[in-house]
């Protein structure tokens, strides 16, 4: 991974990693809030709205794991042309307190690191 400024740094590739894969549960639901959608096209979604591309067991992982917390429901839906069904996903209510609790928590912690002052160097402070 690259920073902003062409640099590989590993402390900004470790931000990265844990701000999109390890937090994966965060996209999906975000996507699900929109409607429902199946496993490929929320993994094609995330990778075009959001810019990584989460491996492909990953992304079923965190459904299943989902799912299974009552967060999304799984529901049949048709298949288009000769494969098997779609298995469609939609939030449920609990998902959507889980997502805005986690956007509020987001939103509160880059507050609270943007509020901080630079201190002043030992120098310029007054005797």
């Amino acid at each position: 991974m690259v920073s902003p400024e062409g640099e590989s740094d590993p402390a900004y590739e470790r931000l990265v990693k844990k701000a999109t894969v390890e937090v994966l549960w965060i996209y999906i639901l975000s996507l699900l809030r929109s409607g429902p959608r199946y496993g490929y096209e929320i993994r094609d979604l995330i990778r075009t709205e959001y810019g990584f591309e989460p491996g492909k067991v990953s992304a079923y992982v965190v459904l299943y794991k989902l799912a299974r917390g009552g967060y999304i429901s799984p529901r049949g839906g048709g298949g288009r042309g000769p494969g098997p069904p779609r298995k469609y996903y939609e939030i449920t209510e609990k998902g959507i307190e889980l997502l805005d609790r986690g956007l509020r928590f987001l939103e509160e912690t880059l507050d609270r690191l943007r509020i901080r002052r630079p201190r002043q160097s030992i120098a310029s402070q007054p005797n």
